[in-house]
């Protein structure tokens, strides 16, 4: 009976291709819609933890100052010292290592080539603070660090606008009126999370670029490693308490120092990303509400159409049931058609949407399954009542309908 009953319904639908056409476009376009936008969301979700990722997932970012839109007037916070990157590797347990850095701009040349770019200085501790290999080449040696020596490590964005694809290692350029030996090249990173391109650098001994570039022995930046047996709010609040007190803070006086984990950060943007994702799929979802009102609408409408077609049927002994389960079946094959091209159409846009957002495409078989169950669930909700409808028609009065 199952079987007959899905017969009569297909057939019934590809009576009128176009009006089914029509009445299942709110589903599709309401499972697209839904599909995409989580998945895009979850594409981006991945996208934000894989940049944090490459920053490092256990670090503490130490700068002087008191962070985003707070401080405004008064004098400029005091940087860091050599003896507080000392200090802090030695009193605050669960630290591995500690990288101070040093910036400045310059213009990269070689060989006619020049490339303007960020001069970090910094130590081999950089390395082992957060993951970023090397493709050849090697590490500062501990005499090159402590005298300062003229060495560099480039990023992959210098090394293709100053080697066009030679070898780097073993190459000599100059960095504005300095002369340096290329010791060794970096993987590739891609943009930072505010958009910058973190293969934009180059790497020196920080004490060479103190001398040569900055003048002055001044460090903008510690990079803390956190062991990751340990607690990183307790790391921070004892690096906070050691700074506080090596740069003489009186009780109740604000830090004149920021520190950002960058485990806290990955948290925060995640679950930001989460909740625009749900928020704009909740949004999405009320298509589907609008489609099955369409089914709905049309449905009663083929009950009308087939008034006399159903006396006829209870009139020679179908039972209401069977009516019932008839004109149910039908609208459930409408949700269902509609779910399946709107999961084919989400694919196809995620496909050309995430090249161009430059996020990583997966295929989610959750989403999809619970796209096309909610469909097929529309399907029976909007679909029960002009079933119920069709199976209450009184024979006699429905043989009289014209």
């Amino acid at each position: 009976m199952l079987g007959t009953t899905l017969t009569l319904a297909i057939r019934s639908i590809l009576r009128h291709k176009l009006r089914s056409f029509l009445t299942t476009l709110g589903i599709i376009i309401g499972v697209a819609a839904v599909v995409a936008m989580v998945t895009l969301g979850k594409a981006t979700t991945a996208a934000v933890q894989q940049q944090i990722a490459s920053l490092g997932t256990n670090i503490l970012q130490v700068r002087p100052g008191q962070g985003f839109g707070r401080g405004g007037g008064g004098p400029r916070p005091p940087d860091f010292e050599e003896q507080d990157v000392e200090a802090v590797k030695e009193q605050v347990a669960g630290v591995t290592a500690v990288a101070p850095q040093a910036q400045a701009t310059a213009t990269a040349i070689h060989e006619g080539a020049n490339w303007s770019t960020t001069i970090n200085g910094t130590t081999n501790d950089f390395f082992k603070v957060q993951p970023w290999p090397l493709t050849a080449g090697r590490t500062f040696s501990p005499a090159e660090e402590a005298a300062g020596k003229s060495v560099c490590i480039i990023g992959n964005t210098v090394r293709q606008n100053l080697f066009r694809g030679e070898r780097a290692v073993g190459a000599r350029i100059r960095v504005n009126n300095v002369s340096c030996d290329v010791i060794g090249t970096l993987s590739t990173r891609g943009q930072a999370g505010f958009g910058g391109d973190q293969d934009d650098v180059i790497i020196m001994p920080i004490k060479t670029v103190q001398r040569r570039f900055t003048g002055n022995r001044d460090i903008r930046l510690m990079l803390v490693g956190v062991d990751q047996a340990y607690d990183s709010q307790q790391v921070q609040s004892a690096l906070t308490d050691l700074l506080r007190e090596r740069r003489r803070l009186e009780a109740g006086a604000e830090d004149n120092f920021n520190i950002f984990d960058t485990a806290q950060i990955s948290a925060t943007l995640t679950g930001t990303t989460t909740l625009l994702t749900q928020i704009v799929a909740a949004v999405a979802a009320i298509s589907l509400i609008v489609g099955g009102i369409g089914i709905m609408n049309i449905m009663l409408v083929s009950v009308t159409e087939r008034t006399r077609e159903i006396g006829i049927r209870l009139a020679i002994g179908a039972i209401a049931s069977e009516v019932l389960m008839q004109f149910l079946v039908e609208a459930i094959v409408l949700s269902m058609l509609g779910g399946v091209v709107g999961l084919l159409l989400a694919q196809v846009a995620v496909g050309i949407l995430t090249p161009l957002m430059q996020v990583p495409w997966t295929f989610d078989l959750q989403i999809n399954v619970i796209a096309f169950l909610i469909a097929a669930a529309i399907g029976v909700v909007f679909g029960f009542f002009p079933a119920r409808r069709a199976a209450s028609l009184n024979p006699i009065d429905a043989l009289r309908h014209e």
